[in-house]
This record gives structure tokens, C-alpha cells and sequence, in this order.
């Protein structure tokens, strides 16, 4: 096997090419209409700077923190930059060395370098305030660490907002042994954002209007359209629901491509990045999320690709047609193009009002046609956290329902229909949810999945207190499965403690009910998820009838599986349910309804196992990252969990990693988009 890594030097800026690069239009939601469904003209990369990573690579880096002026949209402006370079230099290390990164500050106020998903001492994390200082003006600060993993990660600044103004690089780790991933050809791909508005203008303005760069609300002529699509009681009940609980079903995004211009390896779409490949060769195409606030959707048209890394993690190769990157996640992908053809990698926004592009190609005179972007998404009632699944709510009455409090007295559920099963004879001015009282209910025409349960008694059944004493299993049919001959009575679930205490086994997921504590309650707070739905299996917005309509396979979390076994087989000893909380129209994000600045940190105990489920109150997509330690998402496989640094929680659902908490120290714990991250914070203590 041979690995070819063609990575090309960075092009440096000379001010006569500042003069040119000034004629660039500005690409935004209106110009990229122009480069929708056209291929790329026969000169666009001839005449086109198109830039690639500049490396470094060894054990020893001077790194150097300045300002620089820089032209993406024909506008000059001041990026914050790595060795004048803009995505900063790609640093190349090797499993098992130790290296010395110097990082010297150019800068007028302080700065920082973190190494995201890195494994390492606390005091090189690099987050100020923690373990850290941060590097003060004129200063130099050495990191050193043994470097105890592979894989691809990357580097920002843990400093204001210095990330979104170009404070960014990649990593590539090679292993000590054989990789295990076969590939010619090797190419790093950072998906970034790029404003002009300095980061501040852009917090201010989303502090005093939230969807100020929402363009894209709705208007009286989508009123009408959706009254001749869905009829006008459905579309009045629908806008009721959404205007009673002061909430948007276009709010996808806080910050669009109106502001945002996406690149690609520093390149803007009109300019495009490109790569080359030869015949017969498997191209290994390493993607990065880099950007402050915009979470991408990944294709290549005409090509499948084999996603065999996540976050810097093998994993068993999974064949897809498309995947969701989100804000500081990495995916590594390979794919086998065909010899004299070109292709575009297209990444367009999760809110689709923007895109970047790259043209992967065997003859530089070959241009891949740019795709259109897939029609705008629209949240749902299942990401505000209600159980719609297969629910026919022609019935329904949403004019006096509180999202906030809960209140749905005004629903008729008489019309309403759960997966097929008739529930008109069902009682619910009886039914407490919460604490699983049920005797007014009568189950005996109620079809679960398929399966005829008439001999079931459910009058001493307690939802919440698991006692299924009184319950006959003998003629109850789950899923089409005959369970008659099963005694219940003495099955147990591997440990006492699992059942018991509701934490499930590890792998799983947890058995626990989601509650709302007090701090959730409050103006702070403007929606709660009282069921939420769980995110493994679930696309995203805006990608979920993907395989029906285009025939596009779409990566969830649910097809991830490890390489390698599990690392750590012990069962979680305890559960922190962490709620994402927050107020929309106010702009405040918080944990569990708390800001950072007000909260406790969490404090796990050194060595011990346990389990993180994160409940998404909000409806927007939130990126968490929890520092220094391995997120190890349950999917289902407690034999080959996947490690993941970053983990993405859909809106109005909910996720579970387990933690070993083997790194004594301080850490940082929170949202990864830039502008949430001052309220949705925690400091971790491991002790």
C-alpha cells in the first residue's frame, strides 16, 4: 500500500492579488442562486487561487498567533490567524511521541490554542481560567503532551471569538501500528464560516432580535399555500401552535449564509478547492467542522462513501450517499472514483441558505457540476419534543395549548391514532403519565406494533414504579413474537442495580424518566421536552425522507459502531441527565435552565463509569463536547461502542455517552456553537 498525501503550500496573499481578489461578488443567499445546477466554467480553477493546507509536520512547532487582513467576499477584513495562514497550518504528529507546540501572541489581548479531542494533562487542554491562564500579549506559552492516540482532530482558540475570526487548524495523527483504513491518496477537508461582521455585532444583534438573519420566516403567501395543501383547519390549528408557544418552525439556524460565506479549506464556493486523483485509486478524505455556527450536510454526488473514522475514531466502514457533520465533529470517508471524471463535494448549511464546494477530479480541465441544495427544512412537532410518531392530528385542537407549562386540555384525542392503534375508547382525563396510574384505561383494542394484547391486565400497572405483579404475559403478543411459554416473574436484567435503579445496561441507554427540576421553570426557559425522541436513528432536519426521495443513504449514529471492543465493559454506577435549555426570543442558553456563570460544576469521581443523557429542551441542534475524556455514544452494541469527542443532540430529542473519568482536573463541557457557548457551559471536576 502506498500513501500519497498531495498537500499543496498554502498561496500566500501578495497585495496585488488583494487588488483582484476584491472583484469577487459577494456570495450569499441571493449570488448563489447564480451557481446552482450549472457546472463550473472551463477556466473557474485555472483562473482560481485554490488553496490547500499548508503542513507541518514533526515533533517540535513554532506557532505564531497575528491578525491579517483577508478578502473572501470582495470586502476586506481583519482574520485572526495561525503563521499568517487561514485555515492555520495542518500539523501532522505520530502516535506515541511527544511534542512541543510554542505559541507565541501577536495579538492586542490574550489568546489560546486548545487541542480538541486530544487526550492529555488538564494544564494543556488550553481553555483560559481553567487549568490555564491563556497566552497574555507578547508572550509564549509550550505546550507539551505524549500524543496517545491516531486519528484526524484539530485546534482553535478557546478565546473569545477568536474561532470564528480564523483561529482554526487541523491535525492528522498517524498510528504506531498499520493503519487499519486502506488508501492511496489523502486529503484534509475543513468546512469552515466566514463573516465580515466582526463576531461581537453578530452576539449583539442576535441578543436584541434572535432571527435577525432568519430570512426565511413565514409570510402570507406561504399562509395560502399551505392552506391549499393541507386545508385551512390544519393550517390555522398549526400556526396557532407555533404563535401560542412564540416559536418558529423555520428557526433552523441563528446565523445564516445572509452574513455567513462557507469555505472550503479556506477557498469560497466561487473559487472552490480542488483535489486530484489517478486511476484505480482509493482516495481517503479526512472532513473537518471547523466553523463557529453552522452545522453542513455532506455529498458527493455520483459517488458513495465509506465512512471508516469518526472523530478521530475507527469505526466498522459504513456505506453512505450523505452525512451531517456538526459543529467540531470529524468524519473520515473513503471513496474510489472513477478514472477521467470529476466530482463535487458538496456542503450545504443545515438551514440551506448557503453552500461550499470542492472539485475532486482526474484532469484539472474536468469540472463537476454543482448540485442544487435540497429544499429548506421545516422543524415539526417531534422537535419540540412531542411523541407525534404515525399521529393523525386532524383532530387536534392546538389553540389552548401552553408549550411552556404543559397545559393540553383543549386536545381531542378521541381522533387520534398511535402507530395504527385505535384509541377512541381511551380514557385520559384519568391517566397520569407521570406517575403511571392507568385504571381508566382500557387496553383490551389497543394494537401495539401489530400485536393483539386483549389478555393483558394493565389496572395494576405502574408506569413509573415498574410493579408488573398483576400483569398476565401469557397471551401477550409483542410484535407478531408468541411470549406465552416466557415466565417473567424471575427474569432479570444482568445486574440487580440496572432494574432497579433504572439506569439500563451499559450499551443501552438509560431506563430512567426525563424530569424537569426547578431551575427548568422560568422566563430563562421557553420549551420543555416532556417526550422526547431519541437521536440515534434520526437523519436531522431537513434529511429525514432523503432515502424515499432522492434514494440517498443518509449516516445516523445508529450505524456506528467501533472497531475495536468496547474498552471499558463496566456498568455505569450512576446518571447525570443534563437538560440543553433555553429562551429563543431572549437569546439565553443554559444547562438544565442554569447559565454558566451561575452554575455548580459536575464532579465525577476519579476511575468511576458512568452515564451522561443529554435531553435537547431548545429546537435547535446543539454540538456538545465534553474535554479531556471519551464520549462513548450507546448505539445500541454495548460490544463495540464508538468514542466520540463531540456528540450532536437533534432538537427535541435525547442521547446517552458513557464517561470513564480517568483524567484528574478541570474541564470544559459545552455547546460548540460559538454563540451559545457563554450560557451552555459547565466546568467539569474529576477528583
Amino acid at each position: 500500500m502506498k500513501s500519497q498525501y498531495m498537500i499543496k503550500p498554502m498561496i500566500q496573499t501578495t497585495n496585488s492579488e488583494l487588488n483582484n481578489s476584491r472583484r469577487r461578488f459577494v456570495f450569499g443567499a441571493s449570488a448563489m442562486l447564480a451557481l446552482m445546477s450549472i457546472p463550473f466554467p472551463k477556466n473557474a480553477f485555472a483562473n482560481a487561487l485554490s488553496q490547500s493546507l499548508s503542513q507541518l509536520s514533526g515533533k517540535v512547532f513554532d506557532l505564531s498567533i497575528d491578525y491579517k487582513m483577508v478578502n473572501f467576499t470582495g470586502k476586506s477584513a481583519r482574520a485572526t490567524v495561525v503563521n499568517q495562514l487561514l485555515p492555520a497550518p495542518l500539523l501532522r504528529w505520530k502516535e506515541g511521541e511527544t511534542v512541543t507546540l510554542r505559541v507565541k501572541n501577536n495579538l492586542d489581548h490574550d489568546s489560546s490554542i486548545h487541542w480538541h479531542g486530544i487526550i492529555l494533562p488538564s494544564e494543556m487542554d488550553g481553555v483560559p481560567g481553567f487549568s490555564f491562564d491563556g497566552i497574555k500579549p507578547g508572550e509564549t506559552f509550550e505546550y507539551q503532551f505524549t500524543v496517545q492516540q491516531s486519528g484526524t482532530y484539530w485546534y482553535h482558540s478557546h478565546s473569545g471569538y477568536q474561532e470564528q475570526t480564523g483561529l482554526f487548524g487541523a491535525i492528522v495523527i498517524d498510528p504506531a501500528t498499520p493503519d487499519p483504513v486502506i488508501y492511496d491518496r489523502d486529503y484534509v477537508i475543513m468546512l469552515s464560516d466566514w463573516s465580515d461582521e466582526a463576531p461581537e455585532n453578530i452576539y449583539a444583534k442576535l441578543k436584541k432580535q434572535a432571527d435577525y438573519y432568519n430570512y426565511r420566516e413565514r409570510t402570507v403567501m406561504d399562509f395560502f399555500s399551505d392552506v391549499n395543501k393541507n386545508g385551512l383547519a390544519n393550517t390555522w390549528n398549526a400556526r396557532s401552535m407555533w404563535n401560542n408557544a412564540r416559536m418558529s418552525d423555520r428557526d433552523i439556524s441563528d446565523v445564516t449564509g445572509s452574513t455567513y460565506t462557507y469555505l472550503m479549506n479556506g477557498n469560497p464556493p466561487q473559487q472552490g478547492w480542488q483535489g486530484l486523483f489517478e486511476q484505480g485509486e482509493k482516495v481517503r478524505l479526512r472532513f473537518i467542522n471547523s466553523s463557529a455556527m453552522t452545522i453542513f450536510d455532506v455529498r458527493i454526488p455520483g459517488l458513495k462513501m465509506s465512512v471508516v473514522a469518526s472523530d478521530g475514531q475507527n469505526i466498522q466502514p459504513v456505506s453512505v450517499d450523505e452525512f451531517r457533520i456538526g459543529v467540531a465533529e470529524t468524519y473520515d470517508v473513503v471513496i474510489e472514483p472513477e478514472v477521467d471524471n470529476a466530482y463535487c463535494i458538496f456542503a450545504q448549511s443545515i438551514d440551506r441558505t448557503g453552500f461550499t464546494v470542492g472539485n475532486l477530479t482526474s484532469d484539472a480541465s474536468l469540472h463537476a457540476p454543482i448540485p442544487p441544495m435540497d429544499p429548506r427544512p421545516v422543524l415539526g412537532h417531534s422537535d419540540m419534543g412531542m411523541d407525534m410518531s404515525d399521529m393523525d392530528m386532524s383532530g387536534m385542537d392546538h389553540s389552548k395549548m401552553d408549550m411552556g407549562g404543559g397545559d393540553m386540555s383543549g386536545m381531542d384525542h378521541s381522533k387520534m391514532a398511535m402507530g395504527g392503534g385505535d384509541m377512541s375508547s381511551m380514557d385520559h382525563g384519568k391517566m397520569a403519565m407521570s406517575g403511571g396510574d392507568m385504571p381508566g384505561m382500557d387496553h383490551s383494542k389497543m394494537a401495539m406494533g401489530g400485536g393483539d394484547m386483549p389478555g393483558m391486565d394493565h389496572s395494576k400497572m405502574a408506569m413509573g414504579g415498574g410493579d408488573m405483579s398483576g400483569m398476565d404475559h401469557s397471551k401477550m403478543a409483542m410484535g407478531g413474537g408468541d411470549m406465552s411459554g416466557m415466565d417473567h416473574s424471575k427474569m432479570t436484567m444482568d445486574a440487580t442495580k440496572a432494574t432497579v435503579s433504572g439506569l439500563g445496561l451499559a450499551g443501552f441507554g438509560s431506563n430512567n424518566e426525563i424530569k424537569h427540576i426547578d431551575t427548568e421553570f422560568g422566563p430563562q426557559v421557553d420549551m420543555r421536552a416532556d417526550a422526547p425522541k431519541s437521536g440515534l436513528h434520526d437523519p436531522g432536519i431537513g434529511l429525514r425522507d432523503h432515502q424515499q426521495q432522492f434514494n440517498r443513504k443518509v449516516l445516523t449514529y445508529g450505524d456506528i459502531k467501533g472497531l475495536h471492543p468496547t474498552y471499558d465493559t463496566r456498568q455505569p454506577s450512576r446518571e447525570i441527565q443534563l437538560h440543553l435549555t433555553g429562551n429563543m426570543n431572549r437569546y439565553m442558553w443554559s444547562v438544565n435552565g442554569v447559565k454558566f456563570m451561575d452554575a455548580a460544576p459536575l464532579e465525577f469521581e476519579y476511575g468511576e463509569r458512568l452515564r451522561i443523557t443529554l435531553v435537547n429542551d431548545t429546537m435547535m441542534t446543539h454540538p456538545m463536547h465534553l474535554h479531556g475524556m471519551w464520549s462513548e455514544l450507546e448505539t445500541g452494541d454495548p460490544d463495540f461502542i464508538p468514542r466520540k469527542h463531540t456528540v450532536l443532540v437533534q432538537p427535541g430529542s435525547k442521547i446517552s455517552y458513557l464517561v470513564t473519568a480517568d483524567a484528574k482536573g478541570q474541564w470544559a463541557y459545552h455547546c460548540h456553537l460559538l454563540f451559545h457557548m457563554p450560557g451552555m457551559f459547565r466546568k467539569v471536576v474529576v477528583k
